[in-house]
């Protein structure tokens, strides 16, 4: 009787401890959702999106882009944030075709958003690919809309032209998505026809206007836009 009584006061211990410590994993799992907002078992186990890095973002890339990013006031807390030609040009010691190369890694990532001669209206299909280029963000940090123009005209009315044209895709983003803090998410820079012009090559890239005549003059009539996937 005594040994069967023995036996039911280990067991009871035994069942006690057991409980014990399920609470107590129960509170210390409950303490990490309280901190983190996610169970441990639901972290995932690769880097997400804004962890992770494109292939093309070499040291050199990147180095590079820092350089812009610098020149065009997008990486502090400046009132200017965008780039004319002199900008990119001196601040970020780049030259024409050593900028045209940075985004080259980008052709199949961003795309070309045509405009009409002497004009920064942006037609429908244009703002078709604008908003399909800012929906597929995949964690990105920064956006950049390079604008153009051709070598029709005054070098001053064509960088005016080419900041209107950049404008037009940043107010039609503003428009369209109502994100907050947008201005810091996008980078402008308006080249006018001073800086890095285009190759009739670049025809072949991801342009809004595909089923009309392309020629070395309308493809600089335009703004590149993508995002770029570099950790910084």
């Amino acid at each position: 009787m005594k040994h069967a009584a023995l036996l039911g006061v280990v067991a009871g211990c035994t069942l006690l401890a057991g409980s014990a410590f399920t609470v107590h994993a129960g509170v210390e799992s409950a303490a990490v959702r309280l901190k983190t907002g996610v169970a441990e078992a639901a972290r995932p186990a690769i880097a997400i999106a804004s962890d992770a890095e494109a292939p093309y973002c070499t040291p050199a890339f990147k180095q590079v882009l820092q350089r812009v990013l610098n020149a065009c006031g997008l990486t502090g807390t400046e009132s200017r944030r965008g780039c004319q030609p002199a900008d990119v040009k001196n601040l970020a010691a780049i030259s024409d075709d050593d900028f045209n190369a940075l985004f080259t890694p980008l052709r199949e990532r961003g795309a070309v958003i045509m405009f009409d001669d002497a004009s920064e209206k942006l037609d429908d299909d244009a703002k078709a690919l604008i908003e399909d280029r800012w929906l597929d963000r995949r964690g990105a940090r920064y956006y950049f809309v390079v604008a153009r123009a051709s070598k029709t005209g005054t070098p001053e009315y064509n960088r005016t032209l080419s900041h209107k044209r950049a404008n037009s895709v940043m107010f039609d983003i503003a428009d369209k998505f109502k994100e907050p803090d947008l201005d810091k998410k996008v980078g402008l820079l308006w080249l006018g026809n001073e800086f890095a012009q285009l190759g009739k090559d670049y025809c072949a890239w991801n342009v809004s206007r595909k089923n009309r005549a392309c020629t070395a003059e309308a493809i600089n009539r335009s703004a590149f836009v993508s995002w770029v996937d570099c950790q910084l």
